[in-house]
Formats: C-alpha cells, structure tokens, sequence
C-alpha cells in the first residue's frame, strides 16, 4: 500500500498571508479541489466546546471552510451530535446555546448550526459495517444523511484514547446518543431509583419492550430484552437511566475506529487536523489545562488514520511544555509519548492499527509541507 499523502503548514504568517489563507491553501492541497460540491449538503463534523472550556477551535476556521464550499456550489452546515453524559450540550437546545456562546451561529460562521442527533440525542440512521464489534452504527440523521464530510478536528489529548483527533471526531462525535452508549459500554444502562419519578417516558420510547414500571412505580431494564440503545438515557429528563461505564480503553478504541468508517462510507470526506492549544484532556470538559506542547500547526488529509498518526508523531517529537518536564529541566522530552504522560493506561495506537486493519486509513504517510 503507498503511503498516503498528509499535508501540513505550521503558524508562521506574513502581511500577506495570515493563517485563515494558510488553511485555505492547505486544504486545497489535500484533496478539496477534488471534491464534487455542487448542490451536496456537506457536513463540517466539529466540536463547538463545552461552555468554560477555552481551547476549541475558533468560528473563524469554520467559517472560511464554509465559505469555500459555497463558492464550489456547496451547501455547509456544522454539526455536532449530543453528548451521552449530562452536561451543557446533552439536547439541542442546551447543545445549540452552547455552541452560539462559543461563537458558532449562522452569523459568525455563515453557514447553519445543525444539531446531527436531534432534539433528544434520538434521532440516528443505522449504517451497517459488519466489522469485529458494530454490526451496524448508530450516526446521527444529520451526519448520515450528508453527502460530503468534512471534520475540523481540535488535536489534544484525551483521557481514554489517549488523544483526539480526527478519528474521535469522527467516529465518538457522529454517534447519537445511543451510539455513544455502545462505544463507551459494553453493558446495558441501568436506573438509579432514587432519582426516577415514575414518569414512564422511559417506558414509552422504548422500542424493544425492555423498560417497565415495577409496583413501587419506579423502572426496571429487562436486560435480556435491552439492545444498548441508550434510548431510556437519552429521555430521562431526571437523571435515573444511567451509562455502566467502560474502562476498557482498547475496546473503545477499536470501537471509534469502526464507527468513523461508518460516518465515511461511500462518502468524499477530507479531514483537518489542527495542532494546537494541545491541552490534556478533551474539549468535553468545561475547562482546560495547560498545553502539552507549543502550537505546532494545521494537517489535512483525505485518510483520517494517517493524519492522526502523523500528528501524533509531531506531538512526540516536539519539546514538552514546561509544566511536564517536572526535575528533567535538562531535558526537552523531544521523542517522549506526551499522551501517555499524561494518562499512562491509555494506547493511542490502538485505534489507528485498527483503522487500518478495516482500511479506513493507512499508518504509513508521507508529509508534505505547504
């Protein structure tokens, strides 16, 4: 197999060309002049941040990309699909505020803010993979039913993968809600009955009959009729359905490479990468930390697999921020894996090895600078 081609710009600017040119250049290098947009609605997969969080990428960066997909005829909108825990962004009304106080709205960005999985997090497509652990993903309508993918992707680290980047983007982003419950779970949710009111809405948007009201009015999961849907979780208005959370990172991993396959399929797609504010942990959080290394630059690429493993590869041989050098102030920790630093039992290898083996993308690239 030939390497696939990664194409990267670091930060320097001039008078004459700032960063929102570079990235237009930079993008028209991997692969954007290829692309058909013409009458496609084409979804930009990108994370608007949780409100307190600082180091999502900024509207600007979305909005040039939109505007290029206009002038080729295209029809931009961002997206972004709920989160399974309870936060600011866990239905659309809190998700689109959310995004609107981050500075993503039709104005800033000039083009549509779509929440992908509706107003509950409920509303998905099923695309069949047929891989080692999903039959079938669970991706939000908006995102399934785009023609042309584009995901702007904050590279950071991420304490269960290791880093995010484009493949959790893709692959964790796109799942509905019920989607998410599969990737982070192998186990069926389970109701905390000191918080369950008795309401039924569990009961009522439960396809498979697994959900019923006991004689203390409170409800209980049939787990041998219970898929995983994550449905119950995603209407509970009280807090009762919950998530049995997975430690198993590698199955997650493995798992958020099949799913990003699915969001792919059949599909153009073309992928940026944007290395910088690499903080720890994930834009999920409402804070940030300091980052683990200096602002390095922007990569795109057509193979999600292969940008993530060329970005990941800068990270390690940039120098470490100050604050992870701890006594070795002698030493750069140029060559030193600052993800597993910062959370020593995650592999962030293990998603892309297994992006390759289901070809979503190849580990060997070639770097071009632009």
């Amino acid at each position: 197999m030939e390497p696939s081609e990664v194409y990267f710009t670091d930060l320097h600017t001039t008078p004459s060309l700032n960063l929102l040119k570079k990235l237009e250049r930079l993008v028209k290098a991997a692969g954007f002049e290829k692309i058909d947009f013409s009458r496609k609605m084409t979804a930009i997969k990108i994370h608007f941040g949780e409100p307190g969080n600082l180091a999502y990428l900024r509207p600007n960066f979305a909005a040039r990309v939109a505007a290029m997909i206009k002038d080729k005829g295209g029809k931009p909108y961002l997206t972004d699909c709920n989160t399974l825990y309870f936060g600011e962004r866990a239905n659309a009304p809190d998700h689109l505020e959310a995004a609107y106080t981050n500075g993503y709205n039709p104005l800033s960005a000039g083009c549509h803010v779509i929440i992908g999985d509706g107003v509950k997090g409920t509303d998905f497509r099923e695309i069949p993979v047929n891989l080692e652990y999903t039959r079938s993903a669970m991706i939000g309508t908006a995102i399934a039913d785009a023609d042309i993918i584009i995901s702007m992707n904050h590279f950071k680290g991420h304490e269960q993968t290791g880093f995010g980047g484009a493949l959790k983007n893709l692959g964790m982003g796109c799942a509905s809600v019920g989607g998410k419950l599969f990737l982070h779970s192998g186990n069926p949710p389970v109701i905390y009955k000191k918080n369950c009111t008795g309401c039924n809405i569990c009961v009522i948007n439960c396809a498979h009959d697994a959900v019923h009201l006991g004689e203390d009015r409170k409800a209980n999961i049939d787990t041998e009729k219970c898929t995983g849907c994550g449905q119950c979780v995603a209407v509970c208005q009280y807090d009762a359905a919950r998530v049995q959370w997975s430690n198993e990172g590698d199955t997650l991993s493995k798992k958020i490479a099949e799913y990003s396959l699915a969001v792919v399929k059949d599909k153009p797609a073309l992928h940026i990468n944007f290395i910088m504010d690499v903080s720890p942990d994930c834009d999920c959080w409402g804070h940030n930390d300091l980052p683990l290394v200096a602002d390095i630059g922007i990569a795109a690429s057509t193979d999600p697999v292969a940008l993530d493993k060329a970005c990941a590869d800068m990270v390690v041989d940039a120098p470490a921020a100050w604050h992870l050098r701890g006594e070795a102030r002698d030493n750069d920790l140029r060559g030193s894996d600052k993800f597993r630093m910062a959370h020593g039992n995650t592999d962030w290898n293990t998603a892309l090895i297994h992006g390759e083996k289901i070809n979503l993308g190849s580990l060997s690239y070639k770097l071009i600078k632009i």
